[in-house]
């Protein structure tokens, strides 16, 4: 590697270290807001969107840019097109943390209510695999990897199961249907955080092996 591409993956890498820092932050503070009441919390979630959108475009244009002027091969490659790729998952993790976080906002203005699932085992389980996944990236940790994809069918079935909950709470409570949606959006955002949170570890394994494990579970399934 020249001196000059070995400087600008330096630079990149610390930049994607902004990014994943920055969207499990508000992720966290998207689900606090909710656990603990923060109304203002989950306004500063919202504040925050502009700051992922502009980091996640600085990633992709450094990262052109590195293609550009300085043409890598191999591990080199694979980082720069798995950071293009994980970089619009981070933005979408964080667009729909902005979402919980104003969904948050209208169940705490409301008449106050249980979630109707396990919201709490849930959204544990998804920061934990966002956290993990940045982890496994920020050590090419292929195995820490392979265990975040393989935690996705948990926050799966906690999903599934909630349409059933909302459905029946609507039933018995139909005066609080407006909450219960939005409790429902939650659990579906949360989910979808789980996935894009896949697809960051499948991007990993992709970085370190140059295998693509979208679609192949036997290849990441101990």
């Amino acid at each position: 590697m020249s001196k000059h591409l070995e400087v600008e993956m330096g630079k990149l890498k610390d930049k994607l270290l902004s990014l994943t820092s920055l969207v499990e932050d508000v992720f966290k503070m998207a689900i606090n807001s909710l656990h603990t009441k923060d109304r203002k919390m989950a306004k500063q979630v919202v504040e925050l969107d502009n700051d992922i959108d502009d980091l996640e475009v600085e990633c992709e244009e450094d990262c052109l840019k590195i293609l550009a002027l300085h043409q890598p091969v191999a591990i080199d490659l694979r980082y720069i097109v798995g950071v293009l790729k994980m970089n619009n998952d981070l933005e979408r993790i964080g667009d729909l943390a902005v979402n919980i976080a104003e969904r948050s906002n209208y169940i705490l203005k409301a008449k106050e209510i249980p979630a109707p699932f396990d919201f709490t085992t849930m959204s544990a389980k998804a920061m934990d695999m966002l956290a993990d996944a940045i982890k496994s990236l920020m050590k090419m940790d292929i195995e820490l990897a392979r265990d975040v994809i393989n935690r996705d069918s948990e926050v799966d079935e906690i999903n599934k199961n909630m349409y059933f909950k909302v459905f029946d709470a609507i039933k018995e409570s139909p005066d609080d249907v407006a909450t219960l949606i939005n409790y429902l959006a939650i659990s579906r955002n949360i989910e979808r955080i789980a996935d894009f949170t896949t697809n960051i570890a499948e991007d990993v394994i992709y970085m370190v092996e140059g295998s693509i494990v979208r679609h192949s579970p036997d290849l990441y399934d101990d």
